[in-house]
């Protein structure tokens, strides 16, 4: 059996599955939470949650348990990564799988800012951790608890290879018109400024299921990904390569988002300063968590926009019809830069659940051959299905991400 372990560590917490590779099955999963964080009214600190899945509780061949997975929840005072490291090992202890009899070969990050120096899985050295730590200055927020979950995690496995894969390494594929912005060159060099892209895990994800699932080479197809989460972007893909992307410099640039404005004429932000008196720090907090659906209804998720908009709330309607605008505008851009597009595929929380964005978003591409079957796109079923009539052109499909499983994937095939 081969075993990987995937870390995605945030400033106070981290996510970890623990998968059989073999099967691509999740034996184990879990939270650790409020790492750091001593003050709670119960006096513990951190909160770590253990998911046993049935994967690990019979034998491969044996019949599935009738119990889908068991949970197990640990409290107490978690004050930095490789405590919280400990706890997860103790549930493993506790509650199982082993990790004697499902040892990982190789334990998968999740990083998020890979820079133009990054450009497909890779084995962490102590000159990769420095850079990782360099690359903070584009990524401050994520960045650095990436590392701090790499520092702990080598501790608790010092013996198997550690993989970072990158959320910008699939748009490094981008050419220098889709990636250069034009602004002053020696300005842009000297400070790293250019589009590099994002979710690039599940984009490379979604678009190989999609090519597996319509039964042809990915080499030969054109695809646009819609990755729709509280984060949202859109990528073109053309043989499955990235060949434009929406987000930027940063996750701010592109589609309208949960609490994200996504892309801004950059003078606002001149008016803003000048006729608001607000701060660097005040425009980061507005375009990042005051704007999107939130600035836009007082609300970030899609469902309560949608019972906001049943009620008649104009204020969420407004705000449905921007965050549709601008889907429909970057599927326009997309399917010129593609010279037309093969495949459409919908992922993440929104993209997957949203039966009225999936509907909207596509509802002006007739002329691109896009045609909607209302009762596919209606039905709420589990897995990869398709969305498009048997006669549309373009075939429409809901793909659900798995960012964990492309982890290990890309993790085993550089550790072994």
């Amino acid at each position: 059996m081969s075993v990987v372990l995937v870390v995605n560590s945030g400033s106070s917490s981290f996510k970890y599955q623990l998968l059989d590779m073999q099967h691509e099955q999740v034996l184990a999963s879990g939270l650790v939470e409020r790492i750091g964080d001593p003050s709670t009214g119960s006096g513990t600190g951190g909160t770590a949650t253990h998911t046993v899945k049935a994967a690990a509780l019979a034998a491969p061949d044996a019949p599935a348990p009738a119990v889908t997975d068991a949970t197990y929840t640990i409290e107490r005072v978690i004050p930095d990564h490789t405590a919280g490291f400990a706890v997860m090992l103790e549930a493993f202890a506790a509650h199982g799988p082993s990790l004697d009899a499902h040892a990982p070969v190789a334990v998968g990050h999740r990083v998020v800012h890979g820079g133009a120096r990054f450009f497909a899985p890779t084995v962490v050295t102590p000159l990769v951790e420095i850079n990782i730590d360099e690359l903070s200055v584009l990524a401050p927020l994520h960045n650095p608890a990436n590392l701090a979950g790499i520092v702990a995690a080598k501790k608790a496995f010092p013996d198997v290879p550690h993989v970072a894969v990158f959320d910008t390494a699939f748009h490094q594929s981008l050419a220098p018109e889709a990636y250069t912005y034009a602004i002053d060159r020696e300005v842009a060099e000297a400070h790293r400024i250019r589009r590099y892209g994002f979710h690039g895990t599940s984009h490379k994800f979604v678009s190989e299921a999609a090519a597996a699932f319509v039964g042809r080479p990915l080499g030969e197809l054109k695809q646009i990904v819609f990755h729709l989460g509280n984060g949202a972007s859109v990528t073109a893909i053309e043989g499955g390569r990235s060949v434009d992307t929406s987000m930027g410099l940063t996750p701010l640039e592109g589609l309208v988002m949960g609490t994200r404005s996504g892309d801004l004429d950059p003078a606002v932000l001149f008016q803003l300063a000048r006729r608001a008196d607000m701060s660097i720090a005040d425009l980061d907090t507005l375009l990042n968590k005051r704007s999107g659906l939130k600035g836009l209804a007082g609300v970030s998720d899609m469902r309560d926009i949608g019972e906001r908009r049943d009620a008649g709330d104009p204020a969420a309607q407004l705000a449905f019809d921007v965050y549709i605008h601008r889907l429909r505008a970057y599927a326009g851009a997309y399917l010129a830069q593609l010279d037309g597009v093969d495949v459409i595929s919908f992922t993440a929380g929104v993209g997957e659940n949203s039966i009225r964005v999936r509907e909207e978003a596509m509802a002006t591409l007739g002329f691109a051959g896009v045609e909607i079957d209302p009762e596919r796109n209606a039905r709420r079923e589990r897995g990869i299905r398709r969305i498009s009539t048997d006669a549309s052109r373009v075939i429409v499909l809901v793909v659900p991400t798995d960012e964990e499983l492309e982890i290990a994937r890309q993790t085993l095939s550089v550790a072994t």
